[in-house]
C-alpha cells in the first residue's frame, strides 16, 4: 500500500511585498541566513531561480553534515517559489498572498510516497524512526525558518 505524503505548514505576515519576499526566498544561496539546518546552497552553473533549475544544500546538525541535491519546481515571482529535493523525495516550497499592508508567508513541506519508501529501502526497520526525525524536524525548522525570513525583510 502506498503511504500518504506527511504534509505541514506555517505562515507568518511579513511588512515587505510579495516581490520582495520572492526575490529574497528564491535567491537559495542566502539560504543558510535563515534555515536552522541547510547552512549553505548554490546552483549548479549558470542556473538560477527558474523551473528546472538545479541547486546543491549542504545541511549541518549536531550529528551529521550532508549535502542534497534540489530542482527548482515552481519560480512565479510574487507567488511561489519551490523545489524537490532527490528525485521527488522532498517538496519546500514558499507562498506568496499580499495580506494587510504587507505579504502573508507560507512555507510548506511534503515528504511524499516516494520519499517514504526510500527511507524505507535505505533503513530498513529504522525508517519509521527516521521518518518521524524528518517530519520533527520540519514542524521545528518552519516556524523559526519563517521567524528569521521575517527579521531579515523588515529590518
Amino acid at each position: 500500500m502506498e503511504p500518504a505524503p506527511l504534509t505541514h505548514h506555517d505562515s507568518v505576515l511579513v511588512r515587505a511585498t510579495p516581490d520582495e519576499v520572492y526575490t529574497l526566498v528564491s535567491d537559495v544561496t542566502r539560504t543558510g541566513e535563515w534555515s536552522p539546518v541547510c547552512a549553505e546552497c548554490w546552483w549548479d552553473a549558470g542556473e538560477g531561480p527558474e523551473v528546472g533549475a538545479r541547486f546543491t544544500g549542504r545541511n549541518v546538525t549536531p550529528d551529521r553534515t550532508w549535502e542534497t541535491r534540489s530542482e527548482v519546481v515552481a519560480a512565479d515571482p510574487g507567488r511561489a517559489f519551490a523545489w524537490s529535493v532527490g528525485p521527488g523525495r522532498v517538496r519546500w516550497g514558499y507562498l506568496m498572498e499580499p495580506a494587510d499592508g504587507g505579504t502573508l508567508l507560507t512555507e510548506t513541506w511534503e515528504f511524499t510516497a516516494a520519499g517514504q519508501r526510500y527511507f524505507e529501502e535505505r533503513f530498513g526497520p529504522a525508517a519509521p524512526q527516521e521518518v518521524a526525525a524528518r517530519r520533527r524536524a520540519a514542524h521545528e525548522g518552519i516556524p523559526v525558518t519563517l521567524a528569521a525570513i521575517k527579521r531579515i525583510l523588515e529590518s
